[in-house]
């Protein structure tokens, strides 16, 4: 329709292309595509030269910074960020469209409902859903901040929610979801031992256990099954390494 706002969608890639097609192609409709890739070995940006030609190759920074500059790169009035193993379902899809149209409205963005599929179904309790994330933005008026590799999206201005889902295909299985663990974790101790954190051996003792009966029991994640119960001890062990990584690094620098 002439006159009408854009969008853009700005995607952040690195070795991504078993996810990276589904995910253009549930954005096929949008008026841009954005694709930040950070030098992927595989054919993450070959696949995605076939859905846009807006392709940036860019040496990886961090979490927080990348999202950031694929967000400078977009040209669109409105400005969807994507995960390459996230898929905008088609109810989400007619929604964003239908909500940029009403220029009327005070929102600067929308926060939407994100959805896992996790080890084989979809996980709908241990505060794993409805997960609300903010996603779609008006340009200019958002930045991504946090601590690395946990980054958060922020607007400047008032936010609506949407209704329609964002489908979440996180780790393939058990793992993939170890090897994600191992990354992660190394990324937050670095970011925790620059920033001063104290006292890991207590939150080591402390945070694991109350972060599996909060998921598991206080948030019903039991009611997932196996695949909720997995992903609770999971999650606990995650904050254990977090700290215990946190503790040996300050434990080295004792030592030099």
């Amino acid at each position: 329709m002439s006159g009408s706002p854009s969008i853009s969608v700005c995607i952040i890639t690195l070795n991504e292309e078993q996810d990276i097609r589904a995910c253009l192609e549930s954005v096929r409709w949008a008026g841009e595509i954005v694709v930040v890739d950070s030098f992927s070995a595989d054919r993450t940006v070959e696949i995605a030269r076939e859905y846009t030609a807006r392709v940036i190759q860019r040496a990886w920074p961090g979490h927080v910074e990348q999202k950031n500059f694929a967000l400078q790169q977009a040209t669109g009035d409105w400005i969807l960020s994507l995960d390459a193993d996230e898929r905008v379902s088609p109810e989400l899809a007619v929604e964003i469209q239908e909500v940029i149209r009403r220029a009327d409205r005070p929102q600067v963005g929308y926060t939407v409902p994100r959805k896992t599929f996790y080890l084989g179904r979809w996980i709908t309790h241990g505060g794993w859903y409805p997960s609300r994330r903010l996603r779609l933005v008006r340009r200019g008026r958002a930045k991504w901040s946090g601590t690395n590799p946990h980054d958060h999206l922020y607007a400047d201005g008032p936010v609506g929610d949407l209704k329609g889902d964002l489908l979440h295909f996180t780790y393939r299985d058990i793992a993939d979801h170890l090897k994600t663990i191992d990354s992660f974790t190394t990324i937050a101790a670095r970011e925790m031992y620059q920033a001063g954190r104290g006292h890991p051996l207590l939150h080591m003792i402390f945070r694991p256990g109350a972060r599996f009966l909060k998921m598991y029991l206080l948030r019903l994640g039991f009611l997932d099954g196996a695949a909720g119960f997995i992903l609770a001890f999971l999650s606990s062990y995650y904050v254990f390494l977090k700290y215990a990584k946190l503790w040996e690094k300050r434990r080295q620098a004792q030592q030099e």
